[in-house]
């Protein structure tokens, strides 16, 4: 009977546990991540091969790209690999790791819970200090309400980036999957712009992560939209918005989750932002039919719970039905 590699499959129980692992410990400062060291990674290629030469610079990034994505699958697999062939439960214990360091659901909800306290007791400053943990624009220019829009947003994001995505690939290829899919997404995230010094060094990138995150973008929304209809009765309006807003969305991918979102809650989110000191010009998704505050970020916050919820199931199930 051929051993299960761990590295490339992981049964929904040990996907249960990573998820587990997630929410009761989060992102332990003593615990070695991947990211970090992913990131760490992009930071010094870039520094290597970043040349400010259009031509030469779509060349690099590319190489960067590829080099970062291929190294990471490699590691992953090779620490799986030997780990399983040392002991099988060895095995599936560093998968588990790995896995779990791919998901980031406790650390999301704890960085949207922190600003929504601060919002609470009008604490704007706090709110301003908790908010780049979120999102990448200027705090200092974003009054209570504005703060409070850009931490919805971040939760619809990152309902897929940071949780349904990696979960996604989880499913299909083990912690080779779901950390290729963090390299890549980690790689859009620092050299994935279109501004003058990225536009050719961050193409690769950025195609790449539009490319993975499509389909866990739309099934992040389609959750988004089932965790609207049990909680608020507003699933319908989640999918009415989504169907009408979500190409808006300067990104192919991320405008699904956030119009999702703001149909379920019936505000609008999007709109102009400011990064860096300049103006970005955004269109809006969803409705304004009702305020954005401190409990638009509990709502979003209890939507991703369930939202995450429903898209592990349905994972388990689907995997369930194709294997069987």
């Amino acid at each position: 009977m051929n051993r299960v590699n761990h590295a490339t499959h992981l049964s929904a129980l040990l996907i249960a546990i990573a998820i587990g692992a997630d929410l009761f410990f989060g992102d332990p400062e003593w615990l070695p991540h991947p990211v970090r060291m992913i990131g760490a990674a992009i930071a010094i290629g870039e520094s290597r091969l970043y040349t400010g030469e259009r031509r030469i610079d779509r060349r690099n990034g590319r190489l960067l790209t590829i080099g970062i994505v291929g190294l990471t699958a490699l590691v992953t697999y090779l620490v799986v690999t030997v780990a399983d062939r040392l002991g099988a439960s060895l095995g599936a214990a560093v998968a588990v790791l790995l896995a779990w360091t791919s998901i980031a659901w406790r650390g999301l909800d704890d960085a949207a819970l922190e600003v929504e306290r601060a919002l609470i007791i009008n604490d704007l400053a706090a709110a301003r200090a908790a908010l780049p943990a979120l999102v990448g624009r200027d705090p200092d220019a974003l009054d209570a309400g504005a703060i409070a829009r850009a931490t919805v947003e971040s939760v619809a994001e990152n309902s897929n980036d940071a949780v349904i995505a990696p979960l996604l690939f989880l499913f299909i290829a083990g912690p080779v999957g779901a950390l290729v899919y963090k390299a890549i997404n980690t790689l859009d995230s620092m050299i994935g712009y279109r501004d003058q010094r990225y536009v050719q060094f961050g193409r690769t990138a950025a195609r790449l992560d539009d490319f993975a995150s499509w389909l866990p973008a739309r099934i992040a929304a389609f959750s988004i939209a089932g965790a609207a209809e049990l909680l608020l009765g507003s699933g319908r309006r989640a999918l009415a918005v989504r169907a009408r807003d979500a190409r808006k969305h300067q990104s192919p991918n991320a405008g699904h989750p956030e119009s999702a979102m703001a149909g379920a809650l019936g505000v609008q989110l999007g709109g102009d932002a400011i990064y860096g000191g300049e103006l970005e010009p955004r269109a809006t998704l969803g409705d304004a039919e009702n305020p954005i505050t401190c409990q638009s970020i509990e709502l979003s916050r209890s939507i991703l719970h369930y939202a995450t919820a429903i898209a592990l199931i349905g994972f388990t199930v689907g995997r369930y039905v194709i294997t069987r």
